[in-house]
């Protein structure tokens, strides 16, 4: 199969890694040149420098890791070309132009999946297995909380350069973080209504959001709140599913996934596996795409759950704006 990939930044070169190491070697890459990484792990690839040079090599999938808002410039053009995509999370940087890629995707016959990894993780697939049984009865509120300093991220760069931090790119920590958005839709259903306060509390010296608290009302009255920030140190990222019959937890730090029945004293847990690393939810991931460029599998997440991911994001963000509520539409 002859892949693409857009953009060479972090996550770029995490996954052309990981297709090397899945075997894939007809890989093309589109570059803007503007990479802080070193050139050498690029050395042996194709490389192309504009869009259409891309398409004339036909690709049959593509990967596209650009910053968040450049992510339908190549995405559109690439689906309605036929080509099946792996679009980075966010979607976009706003909901202008999702309806294009759905449209284009539906003509070119492509399939697109988007990168929330955090699915792959054994814990939270754990999670989602106790909660679909009924183990904690009916849950009532669920909160996630993920926050991580940004100027640590990529060292070799100066972090108030990159998107994660530029308006322009799309960057703040709504979405940039969203993978909890992402995770609690996946666990919770859809959410119904937002009230949310953003700000940029830290001294970062960047102008997008740096903090970020949510409350949610799920569909059927279930509760939630999530909080993201760029600030915290050590870094945290976990979350809890409360039950009328017990509690649901997991944590990144160590991995593990934890039932408590409200009718026995010790927790049941789900250790991560024995020298599981945080590029094994990328080659899952990877895996399940290069399934569905074949045609073996559906892609999972798909283009629908991505869309209400970056909804809920732009919910969130209006809400703070606004100062009330926010309801979303079905």
């Amino acid at each position: 199969m002859r892949l693409l990939i857009v953009g060479l930044g972090s996550v770029g070169r995490r996954h052309l890694r990981n297709l090397a190491a899945l075997g894939q070697q007809d890989i093309i890459l589109l570059r803007s040149g503007r990479a802080t990484l070193p050139e050498s792990e690029l050395e042996g690839y194709a490389a192309v420098r504009d869009l259409q040079a891309a398409l004339q090599a036909r690709p049959e999938a593509a990967v596209i890791a650009s910053p968040t808002a450049k992510h339908l410039e190549t995405a559109i053009p690439l689906a309605r070309a036929g080509c099946h995509v792996l679009l980075e999370k966010p979607v976009s940087h706003s909901l202008d132009g999702v309806e294009d890629l759905r449209q284009a995707a539906r003509r070119g016959g492509a399939r697109v999946m988007v990168a929330f990894q955090y699915r792959y993780h054994p814990g939270l697939l754990a999670v989602e297995r106790w909660l679909r049984s009924g183990a904690i009865g009916r849950p009532y509120h669920a909160q996630a909380h993920y926050g991580d300093y940004l100027p640590g991220w990529h060292p070799w760069e100066d972090y108030r350069s990159s998107y994660s931090a530029r308006p322009d790119l799309g960057g703040g920590a709504v979405l940039t973080l969203c993978h909890p958005l992402d995770y609690l839709l996946w666990l919770m259903g859809d959410v119904q209504q937002v009230l949310a306060s953003v700000g940029t509390r830290g001294d970062l010296g960047i102008v997008v959001e740096d903090t970020a608290d949510a409350l949610l009302e799920f569909e059927g009255g279930t509760s939630g709140s999530v909080h993201l920030d760029y600030l915290q140190r050590p870094p945290g990222h976990h979350l809890a599913i409360l039950g009328t019959e017990g509690t649901l937890t997991w944590d990144q730090a160590d991995g593990a996934a934890r039932l408590y029945r409200a009718e026995s004293g010790a927790p049941e847990v789900i250790e991560a596996p024995q020298g599981y690393e945080r590029n094994h939810m990328f080659l899952a991931e990877m895996e399940r795409f290069l399934a569905v460029a074949e045609g073996r599998a559906l892609p999972w997440p798909e283009l629908e759950d991505g869309i209400r991911t970056l909804a809920l994001g732009a919910a969130i963000l209006e809400s703070s704006r606004r100062g009330t509520q926010v309801r979303l539409s079905p």
